[in-house]
């Protein structure tokens, strides 16, 4: 008789029945990292890390779900998961978790080489982009998140004050439900259009001049920027659903201004 003849199966805990008749609408992983590859508008390519939650719905009838397999799932991308490979992931979650339905949020820094207005210096600038997807009986649900600062003076100030007016560096975050591919890039310039000024990271001397009379004739509250934002979104056909959020870190507060619109 050999060592394995005594070797008994290993209990598989997680598909043993459960009695209390409550589904589980999110089970899964969160805040694992893991490289991805994500094409840009200019034809590059920028390999980055993201942080990935992953989950799916578990009925009533199992105890628990398989942990390790949403880790196997991602590691089946031998280097980088690309976008192209966003939805694959999803399809393959419902088919190894035997599940109805499963949700995907990748998050990772995104950079934009912008030049500067005047001197025209190149200098690169971060966005934090997630890209969310979702299947319900089927159905594939996909949502990019874009969070963008920018400059935004206030309007009030600039009124009442007998020279100069208050302004912050503010976050404007959209969520947008996309029925076509839409370039990362395409949503950050939309919400930079419609702010007091966007942001570089390096400006000359002659550059901080040109922001700043920008800025200043261009003041905006946070009710105007979400407006502004939500008013170009509802013209983009690509786009079935938005959340737009605008956070200003008051410079003259030690509180924040907030404003958000659903649509």
């Amino acid at each position: 008789m050999t060592t394995s003849d005594h070797i008994c199966p290993i209990e598989d805990v997680q598909n043993s029945p459960d009695l209390r008749s409550l589904d589980i609408d999110k089970v899964g992983i969160k805040s694992i990292k893991h490289p991805v590859l994500v094409k840009d508008k200019t034809g590059g390519a920028q390999h980055t890390i993201a942080t990935f939650n992953m989950y799916v719905y578990l009925p009533h009838n199992f105890k628990g779900t398989h942990m390790s397999r949403f880790v196997e799932i991602l590691n089946m991308n031998e280097r980088e998961i690309s976008v192209e490979s966003f939805e694959n992931i999803l399809r393959e979650m419902i088919k190894r978790l035997e599940s109805k339905s499963c949700d995907v949020e990748m998050t990772f820094p995104y950079f934009i080489n912008k030049t500067a207005p005047v001197s025209g210096v190149k200098s690169l600038l971060d966005y934090e982009v997630s890209f969310i997807g979702k299947i319900v009986d089927g159905k594939f649900k996909n949502t990019i998140k874009v969070v963008v600062p920018v400059t935004s003076l206030c309007p009030c100030s600039k009124k009442i004050s007998d020279y100069g007016a208050h302004n912050q560096r503010s976050h404007v975050t959209v969520t947008a439900e996309i029925n076509k591919f839409i370039w990362v890039e395409e949503i950050i310039e939309l919400i930079e259009k419609q702010a007091s000024s966007e942001l570089y990271g390096l400006l000359k001397r002659p550059d901080e001049k040109y922001v700043t009379e920008k800025a200043y004739d261009n003041p905006k509250f946070v009710e105007d920027m979400v407006r502004d934002v939500a008013a170009q979104l509802k013209l983009e056909k690509r786009v079935n659903h938005f959340i737009v959020e605008s956070e200003n870190f008051e410079s003259i507060h030690n509180h924040s201004a907030y404003a958000l619109i659903e649509g």
